[in-house]
C-alpha cells in the first residue's frame, strides 16, 4: 500500500461515524445492509450510506447488491450490502480524549493553583465518579470501550490503548496518575464494587490494569 493510499485509509476513518460504521461490519460474518448498519450504529440510513460508500471508496468495505438470505429476488435492484474488504489490512486508529485531561488541568489550576497536582488527581477522580454515577447500569467493559480503552478481559483486564498517549509519554507520572484517578472514580462511580484499579506500566498499553478483587484480593 502506498503513502497515499494509506492517507486515504486514515482519512475515511478519522471521522466518529465512520469509524463506528467500519468497526460494526468488520465484526459480522455476513454482508450488512445500510438499515442493519443505521440500526446498529444509532443513525440515519440516508446518513449510514454516505459514509459506508466512502468506506467502500477507500478500499476499506467491499459492496454489492444481494437479496436478503431466504427471501426471493423481486423486481427492481437488491438491498446494497456491505462487508469488510479482503485485502489483509488491518488498521486503527486509537482513540484519544486529550480534552478530558485538558479540562481537567486547567479547573485544578482554578481551583487551587499552589497544588494543582493535588487538585487535577481530586477532580479526575471527581470526574470520573461523576461519568460512572450518570452511565451506572452500563457494564464496566462497555463504559470502557466507549471511552477508547480498548479493555482485553483475563484473570486483570488490560487496557490495550491509553487514550492519553502523546501527554503519557511527555509528563508520563503526571498524567498516568490522573488516568489512575479518573478510572478508580469511574468504577466507583459505576458501584463496582470487586474491580480495583491499578498503576500497572507496560509498553504498548495503558498504565492502569483492572483486577478482579473476588480473584486477585491481594491487590487492595
Amino acid at each position: 500500500m502506498g503513502a497515499g493510499d494509506q492517507w486515504t485509509v486514515v482519512t475515511a476513518l478519522a471521522d466518529t461515524s465512520r469509524r463506528t460504521l467500519y468497526d460494526y461490519v468488520r465484526r459480522q460474518g455476513d454482508p450488512v445492509s445500510r438499515e442493519e448498519a443505521a440500526a446498529a450504529c444509532h443513525m440515519s440510513r440516508s446518513l449510514a450510506a454516505f459514509h459506508l460508500d466512502k468506506l467502500v471508496a477507500a478500499g476499506l468495505l467491499r459492496a454489492r447488491y444481494q437479496a436478503p438470505p431466504g427471501q426471493p429476488r423481486g423486481r427492481g435492484r437488491s438491498p446494497k450490502v456491505y462487508q469488510a474488504a479482503d485485502n489483509g489490512l488491518a488498521i486503527t486508529i486509537p482513540e484519544r480524549r486529550y480534552e478530558l485531561i485538558a479540562e481537567i488541568l486547567a479547573d485544578a489550576v482554578v481551583d487551587d493553583p499552589a497544588n494543582a497536582d493535588d487538585a487535577a488527581r481530586r477532580h479526575a477522580e471527581q470526574r470520573g465518579r461523576l461519568l460512572g454515577s450518570q452511565l451506572r447500569g452500563t457494564a464496566l467493559l462497555d463504559v470502557l470501550t466507549g471511552l477508547g480503552f480498548e479493555p482485553e478481559s483475563g484473570t486483570a483486564t488490560v487496557l490495550r490503548n491509553c487514550p492519553f498517549h502523546a501527554l503519557a509519554t511527555r509528563q508520563t507520572a503526571l498524567v498516568c496518575g490522573l488516568n489512575h484517578a479518573f478510572l478508580t472514580g469511574l468504577i466507583d462511580g459505576l458501584n463496582v464494587t470487586q474491580v480495583h484499579a491499578r498503576l500497572a506500566p507496560r509498553t504498548g498499553a495503558c498504565c492502569v490494569e483492572l483486577d478482579d478483587r473476588s480473584i486477585c484480593p491481594s491487590h487492595g
